[in-house]
């Protein structure tokens, strides 16, 4: 995790600047070397103009002494496909640097054997990139975000693909939207999975609901890809339900940061 002193004379190394647009929230890391000196999140906007991302991201940099000049270099992935070109201003017009954009063409050193290769998304990719240069294969990748993404990695490092399911707080809201007298609720762990008031019952769905589903498919994964396969965890829900689930070997909170710095190294 990345500590919380300021950084200083930063402007001599140069730094890169690494930013991954998901759908809920925009990751930006800051890194000095190999090292990860500074992480932020966003909001994910896309009725934000360029400029307003870059007053957000400036202002961000600044609480932690990095001004725009100290970074030299800056790497993006996105699955909202019109922000590319607002980040690509971004770094265009307020830093002077043109970023590498993840996609199609550029290189992972990851094989992908989906069907379609073009169709997976770059954050899927980006995290077997940077486990991949942790762990040795067989890897489970879930990634408990916006969905709840589960991704398997071959004994020789392939990417071979995955399953997509509705993550915790999309599912939760769908549930809290639709259904009249449902009120939201905290999602949190109840005291037992038989609720005996409705606020309870919820919390018991979708807690325990979601901690036997992650079991369920890294069992099913494992009984396809090898029983001794790394499982790796990573986001904004992981915690969670990380320990209830019991089927976690590592929790990796920055692996798609990771991911774009190890993809910029190869495009080098």
């Amino acid at each position: 995790m990345p500590d919380d002193t300021p950084i200083t004379d930063t402007a001599e190394a140069g730094l890169l600047l690494a930013i991954d647009i998901g759908n809920t929230s925009v990751a930006i890391g800051v890194f000095d070397g190999v090292e990860l000196r500074a992480t932020f999140r966003i909001a994910t906007d896309q009725e934000n103009f360029p400029d307003e991302y870059a007053m957000l991201v400036l202002g961000l940099l600044g609480t932690r002494g990095i001004d725009a000049a100290d970074v030299t270099a800056a790497v993006m992935s996105s699955t909202v496909p019109p922000l590319v070109a607002t980040f690509q201003h971004v770094c265009r017009n307020h830093f002077n640097l043109e970023p590498l954009v993840v996609g199609p063409g550029v290189r992972t050193g990851v094989r992908v054997l989906y069907d379609n290769p073009r169709e997976v998304g770059p954050d899927r990719i980006l995290h077997a990139v940077a486990a991949l240069d942790v762990y040795e294969p067989p890897l489970i990748i879930v990634d408990l975000g916006t969905a709840c993404v589960f991704d398997a990695v071959s004994r020789d490092g392939d990417y071979l693909g995955g399953a997509i399911a509705p993550g915790i707080g999309l599912a939760s809201q769908a549930l809290f939207s639709r259904a009249a007298m449902l009120h939201r609720v905290s999602i949190e762990r109840p005291g037992s999975p038989i609720g005996r008031n409705t606020v309870h019952s919820m919390q018991s769905g979708i807690f325990f609901g979601y901690v036997e589903m992650v079991r369920g498919m890294v069992r099913r994964f494992k009984a396809e890809i090898g029983e001794e396969a790394l499982v790796i965890g990573t986001g904004g829900y992981v915690n969670l339900i990380a320990e209830e689930a019991g089927c976690f070997d590592f929790i990796e909170a920055d692996l798609n940061l990771t991911g774009l710095r190890l993809v910029y190294e190869a495009n080098l």
